[in-house]
């Protein structure tokens, strides 16, 4: 079955989990899009099995608190980062609920953690101005970077080369073997005083950069030549919350919740808006992510609702 604009109108909620008390700050799908793993600032860690449609286990951090849930590639373990205590990411196995190494280093809160999608690399970005890079086999950070300002980050889906957007105004892309000299192309945005930027995520094509902020617009740029294609804007975010947006898996689509608990769509390439869903949340819909693998997506406030196409287009 293809994602069409069609298919896409066609998404409703087909279910609803109420396993949390307090927001859902992220969560996760497995590669092989079976299961997704969420992180709530009740400091909780709910694994769902995607293809019976419940939540399996849940497990807690409460000493540390727990965001930025992140699926490695060795099966069953997360790595995530810290709301309490410290700015220590940690490497958890859920199959005993131990921790296999920790990752100390930053000093203030981490705001950005992306897994290599080839290894067991992984980039963590801070309001500490650093970005940092690790090897999951070490506790020892294996690359630093000085910045200007906050930075969000992620690996491309090759995993070679990973892009900063830093300040809510440059992004830089760095080659992963040679980071310390530096970025070998650097984009420079119009700065917009309205609202920071929250999230950065590349299409899986490679081809699309898309910045998510805490205001009321989207940016999606050119991964090679850094060009500005469109922006998104006519949800409601009036507060500032940050709100994440998504690629589909196709490169097609975007997507991005509201603090009304609606769901918007917009073809990537002509910018038109096809869709607007409802998605019924009870507070803004914080996380929202396409299934790698099926036909389905997910979204949450601090509920998490699994959504189906009531079409076969």
């Amino acid at each position: 079955m293809k994602l069409t604009d069609n298919v896409l109108r066609s998404f409703r909620v087909a279910k609803v989990f109420r396993e949390n008390s307090d927001k859902i700050n992220c969560f996760d799908f497995s590669s092989n899009g079976e299961t997704v793993i969420s992180s709530s600032d009740d400091d909780s860690i709910v694994l769902y099995d995607c293809q019976e449609g419940k939540p399996k286990r849940t497990l807690y951090s409460k000493k540390y608190g727990v965001d930025l849930i992140r699926y490695t590639h060795a099966a069953n373990t997360v790595v995530y980062s810290s709301n309490k205590i410290d700015d220590t990411i940690r490497y958890l196995s859920l199959h005993d609920n131990k921790y296999i190494r920790y990752f100390p280093g930053h000093n203030k809160r981490v705001v950005a953690l992306s897994m290599s999608p080839v290894d067991d690399t992984f980039i963590s970005g801070s309001l500490d101005k650093t970005i940092r890079l690790w090897d999951l086999r070490s506790p020892n950070c294996q690359g630093l970077m000085h910045l200007q300002g906050k930075p969000v980050c992620s690996f491309d889906p090759e995993g070679l080369i990973f892009a900063a957007g830093v300040n809510s105004e440059m992004v830089k892309l760095y080659d992963l073997r040679s980071f310390d000299k530096g970025p070998f192309a650097t984009f420079k945005l119009q700065y917009d005083r309205t609202c920071e930027w929250t999230g950065l995520k590349f299409s899986n094509d490679g081809k699309l950069i898309l910045l998510s902020t805490n205001g009321g617009a989207l940016r999606l740029l050119d991964a090679f030549k850094g060009a500005m294609l469109h922006s998104f804007g006519g949800y409601n975010n009036s507060k500032g919350v940050t709100l994440e947006a998504s690629f589909t898996p196709d490169s097609q689509f975007i997507m991005i919740g509201s603090e009304d608990g609606k769901v918007h769509v917009w073809n990537a390439e002509s910018g038109m808006k096809v869709a607007l869903l409802d998605g019924k949340h009870t507070g803004p819909v914080t996380c929202l992510q396409f299934n790698p693998k099926f036909m389905t997506f997910a979204s949450a406030c601090s509920n998490m609702a699994f959504w189906l196409p009531t079409i076969d287009d």
